[in-house]
């Protein structure tokens, strides 16, 4: 046989850039062409719902490298690591590879970068722990036991106080200003609430922690304090995008204008009439306010929408009239349909819900839509609650959003607890956390151990507890996975191995939770350090946990439920916005002030907008308000004088 040679050939991998010129003529619609062409100064782009506001800012990216800026001097700013990473690889679709290499996130993931860079000049531990809602409101309750005695009967919850001071911090006002205008029952209580949110600060400079407030504010007075930082950071960020500016608090419009204090190149896009987060701090106001604070601001609309048919469109505008301040725009659509939005009148709650669930039914049985096209919006969480109880009685799938996250459930707290005492022996409430799970081990037992384990332990430590064997294995654990805060994978694993026995014993459904342990497990791979897992925990938190799951495939249908805040941002085929009583929508609450009732219009503008094709808006007419003791039986004011033209009224019989 004769006998065969191949040649063997030695390869080198070649990086090559491919590039070619953009037409963005032809991708963009002239107002978005405008604004992608913009590259110096201040231009705020006022985009309307369904505008296309992710694509302008995308082919603003490609634009400019394109046009040779440096990938690494540009800075893009969101509200969820999501979008910005959606924003870069669709930027890096249009032109190339380069546009991965800007820098883009939240204000808090930039935030938490630039202070363990500069912690030197403020004070701070650069191995600083990122607390949750839920951690901040132990702190302060651990504060608030230790100052407040039993005796006091009327003395704010926990996180009552955390909102006191949150709000306090992100509006930029006094905590009293804050008391006297939405807690005005604990106006008695002012110099109290003051310590104990005094004490809280202190602890947590004391023990190097910080809680989502501080990221901001720490960034704040570094940029304000140190001129050469502030200047440094400016030159390097030479291009500033802000994503959903409208949702930015007071203290993240300072610190776009500080960062921007050498070149003023901040492009700020948002839609002031979906400005609806005040509760969380934002101030709409920002947006309003953005051309005085950047001089010879170039302000541009996007008014064309690309998701709801002009019929739609024409109620949202119709809406949109009856607000006081507002940038004036009219939103079009070349979609046209026969179909008009319509309000319907129930008999009551129970008449509404069936009428929702029986028009969901013939939607997908006579329109061809599936349960995944449609939504049921409310005002609040508590008001779907009828509906529920109709689609469990017809056995239709939903889905309700707005529950509990991954990262709150109680089993994931208590292994980020162990985790985060690894990184940083001085987070004393972690260290309780984790003591308290310990057969025979108290809150008085715990504070005595504290000491005695954050010294080490060896055989001649004298453990006066019931189970000294727990405690001895326990610091047998944080010995030795601090030798792997290197590799976060192989102290994720020796934290469950050592917790599992714990979980068996305390929860009934432990096999659930297991796995939401493996999923913790491989949340952690492709880390190298812990600190930055347990910063990306904190800062963007999974949703989902095995535990709130109840059978069936991910790729299941489902009619989604949901309150309006936590649909911003989506879009289904049909919508129904249910309760629209004046009195719930609005809300009651909201008649105090003209810019709360400001908020609750925004609100419907946006429901509104997330229909594509059908909307339908229901009020039952005979809906009782324990709070007030009223009948309420009126269509919201916010669809009072608008045409039957523009919106159908049915009766349910």
């Amino acid at each position: 046989m004769e006998e065969i040679t191949v040649k063997k050939y030695k390869l080198k991998r070649v990086e090559t850039q491919t590039s070619y010129k953009v037409d963005y003529a032809k991708e963009l619609n002239p107002e978005q062409l405008e604004a992608v062409k913009q590259k110096d100064g201040a231009v705020l782009v006022i985009a309307g719902a369904g505008s296309g506001k992710t694509k302008t800012l995308t082919y603003r990216v490609a634009r400019l490298i394109e046009d040779g800026v440096n990938p690494e001097n540009i800075l893009l700013l969101t509200f969820t690591r999501k979008a910005a990473r959606e924003m870069m690889t669709r930027a890096s679709i249009v032109l190339d590879s380069r546009c991965d290499k800007i820098s883009g996130g939240t204000f808090h993931s930039f935030a938490n970068i630039i202070l363990r860079k500069y912690s030197n000049l403020l004070e701070l531990n650069n191995n600083f722990t990122i607390t949750d809602r839920a951690d901040s409101e132990d702190i302060i309750n651990h504060i608030r036991s230790n100052l407040i005695g039993k005796q006091e009967k009327r003395f704010p919850r926990k996180g009552t106080i955390l909102d006191i001071y949150s709000k306090a911090v992100n509006k930029n006002i006094p905590s009293e200003e804050v008391i006297l205008t939405e807690y005005k029952q604990f106006e008695s209580n002012t110099e109290k609430i003051n310590e104990i949110i005094h004490e809280y600060n202190i602890y947590k400079h004391k023990n190097s922690i910080l809680d989502y407030d501080d990221l901001l504010l720490y960034l704040r007075t570094l940029l304000e304090s140190n001129p050469k930082v502030r200047k440094d950071l400016s030159n390097r960020y030479k291009y500033i995008m802000v994503d959903e500016y409208q949702d930015t608090n007071t203290i993240q419009a300072q610190i776009v204008k500080l960062l921007a204090s050498e070149h003023n190149n901040v492009m700020a896009v948002g839609d002031d009439s979906q400005s609806i987060y005040s509760f969380r701090g934002a101030n709409y106001r920002n947006i309003l306010e953005f051309p005085k604070m950047y001089d010879d601001t170039k302000i541009i609309k996007l008014e064309r929408n690309y998701r709801s048919t002009q019929n739609i469109l024409a109620l949202a505008n119709e809406v949109l009239k009856k607000a006081k301040e507002k940038y004036t725009k009219t939103l079009y659509s070349e979609t046209e349909s026969p179909i008009k939005p319509a309000l319907v009148c129930a008999k009551d709650m129970s008449t509404e819900a069936a009428f929702v669930v029986q028009r969901v039914l013939e939607l997908c049985e006579e329109d061809g839509l599936t349960l995944n096209d449609i939504c049921v919006l409310a005002r609040s969480a508590r008001m779907t609650y009828n509906i529920e109880l109709e689609l469990s009685k017809r056995n239709i799938p939903f889905k309700k959003f707005g529950g509990m996250k991954f990262i709150e459930s109680a089993h994931i707290k208590d292994v980020i607890a162990h985790l985060r005492v690894i990184l940083n022996p001085d987070d004393i409430i972690s260290y309780i956390r984790i003591l308290l799970l310990l057969d025979g081990v108290g809150i008085q037992s715990a504070n005595k151990l504290l000491p005695v384990l954050k010294d080490g332990i060896n055989t001649e430590t004298k453990l006066n507890v019931k189970n000294p064997d727990a405690i001895i294995r326990l610091s047998k654990l944080i010995d030795i996975s601090q030798k792997d805060i290197y590799n976060p994978k192989k102290a994720v694993q020796n934290v469950i191995e050592y917790y599992e026995p714990i979980l068996k014993d305390r929860y009934d459904d432990s096999d659930k939770r297991e796995k939401d342990l493996e999923h913790f497990i491989a949340l952690s791979e492709g880390y190298t350090s812990l600190e930055d897992f347990l910063s990306d925990l904190a800062l963007e938190p999974p949703d989902t946990s095995a535990v709130d799951v109840e059978g069936g495939s991910k790729d299941d249908e489902y009619l989604t439920l949901s309150t309006i805040h936590s649909a911003k941002g989506l879009e289904y085929k049909a919508v129904f916005i249910i309760g629209a009583v004046d009195g719930r929508f609005p809300s009651l609450y909201s008649f105090n002030t003209m810019e709360e009732l400001e908020e609750e219009l925004r609100l419907m503008y946006v429901a509104i907008t997330r229909a594509k094709t059908y909307l339908t808006i229901t009020y039952p007419i005979d809906m009782y308000d324990y709070g007030t003791n009223m009948v309420l039986s009126k269509p919201s004011r916010f669809l009072d004088d608008i045409s039957q033209d523009i919106i159908e009224h049915w009766v349910i019989e």
